[in-house]
């Protein structure tokens, strides 16, 4: 086979819309050729009728929980929904992988080229040997306190050897066409700011090679007001988890003002939710530059948010303080599907001023430096395989009823 040429009705090239009188040109594989107006494309146009841009990047999702779909009512607040997810997901690991098998197909053909993914165990290790997504395996640390700190590290670090050292995860990007990609990588992470004791935070500080850390952030009001205050509905979750949180003191910060001083290296962070994050906030983070080096990108997974506590992030105030913005889909025990598409739909409609050039930066050249792939993925330039996505069914740039997204290549 020879080089595709693709025209759509417009063409996103993971920066701004360059069209209709454009050619993307690829080769069999996918890798970018070349960009060219239509009067120089030569024979063997392939048209398509809609937006075609670059794979999204679904910077948080957890794999591992596909088999929770349907199982968890909506609306239950942050600290109902854990207690279920804790007591619920015990089942047989053949549905649990036949559900991670479903969920992967679903996010395939919906667009999605890569995922940030949270791990708590290696069950989701067999489908992603199979390299049809690219993933950052988050392995998730969690112990509020302190005296379980070095053992819930140990525990996390044998999870993360597992993946590390998995040849076929670190090495088959020649299957993906880019010679001498690491198709995955490995982080060990944080879970949350109430989850995870001032030792435990230091021991993930000082672990090696950990550059790319994620942290479920701010994603309820209960969460604040544990660290301001001492109080509010997390109490109850360590109550019904026999957790002894009397060590505990606030200190009158808010939960991101207490956890991110703890690291103190050259890492780059996703903030995932960001539902109640506040001006002082995005104050402080940018007081802080010259210890964490790199500012943190802002993960929004909005259907998740309406589907746990039906709130939304202040995106406003986000873009105000120029964040840097990435889309994630969380997982499927909080989201009726793993789509960045409908991820781009809920934000426009509870945005209306959201233009959809930004919202596609955020899903896809944002993501993918967001999670360090930007080398291969996030735009059309030449030398990389970042997919081929047809948004279809747009009206006048907005989501329609009858929108879709879909992977053509």
């Amino acid at each position: 086979m020879g080089d595709r040429k693709f025209k759509a009705t417009q063409l996103f090239d993971g920066y701004r819309m360059r069209g209709a009188e454009v050619v993307l040109i690829t080769d069999e594989t996918g890798v970018i050729a070349d960009i060219t107006d239509v009067a120089d494309a030569g024979e063997g146009i392939e048209q398509l009728n809609g937006v075609l841009c670059p794979g999204f990047i679904n910077c948080h999702c957890h794999l591992e929980l596909s088999h929770l779909r349907n199982i968890i009512p909506e609306n239950t607040g942050l600290v109902d929904f854990i207690l279920t997810v804790v007591n619920e997901r015990h089942f047989d690991d053949n549905v649990i992988l036949a559900a991670i098998e479903n969920a992967a197909d679903e996010m395939l053909r919906n667009g999605i080229v890569a995922v940030g993914d949270i791990c708590n165990n290696t069950l989701t290790i067999p489908q992603k040997e199979k390299c049809r997504l690219r993933y950052h395996n988050f392995v998730e640390v969690s112990g509020f306190p302190p005296d379980m700190a070095e053992m819930r590290f140990e525990r996390a670090k044998t999870i993360y050897e597992t993946f590390n050292t998995n040849h076929r995860l670190q090495t088959a990007g020649e299957k993906q066409g880019v010679a001498g990609y690491r198709l995955q990588g490995t982080s060990l992470t944080p879970h949350a700011p109430y989850s995870v004791s001032a030792e435990l935070f230091r021991l993930i500080d000082a672990f090696p090679d950990n550059g790319l850390l994620t942290i479920h952030n701010q994603e309820t009001h209960a969460e604040n007001e544990l660290f301001l205050s001492g109080t509010g509905d997390l109490l109850r979750l360590y109550e019904k988890m026999n957790i002894d949180s009397s060590f505990f003191k606030p200190d009158g910060k808010s939960s991101l003002q207490y956890f991110l001083p703890f690291f103190t290296k050259d890492q780059s962070m996703i903030l995932v939710h960001n539902v109640t994050t506040s001006a002082k906030d995005i104050e402080f983070i940018n007081h802080l530059q010259s210890t964490i080096q790199h500012p943190p990108f802002f993960c929004l997974c909005p259907n998740a948010n309406l589907y746990i506590t039906n709130t939304l992030p202040d995106v406003g105030l986000l873009q105000q303080h120029q964040c840097t913005i990435v889309l994630g889909t969380d997982s499927l025990a909080s989201n009726h599907q793993l789509s960045i598409w409908e991820e781009i739909r809920t934000l426009q409609a509870g945005f209306p001023q959201l233009d959809i050039v930004t919202l596609l930066q955020w899903a896809t050249i944002n993501g993918a430096r967001a999670l360090q792939m930007d080398k291969e993925l996030g735009s059309f330039e030449k030398g990389k395989k970042p997919g081929l996505v047809l948004i279809a069914g747009l009206e006048n740039e907005k989501y329609s009823t009858a929108s879709t997204s879909t992977r053509i290549l």
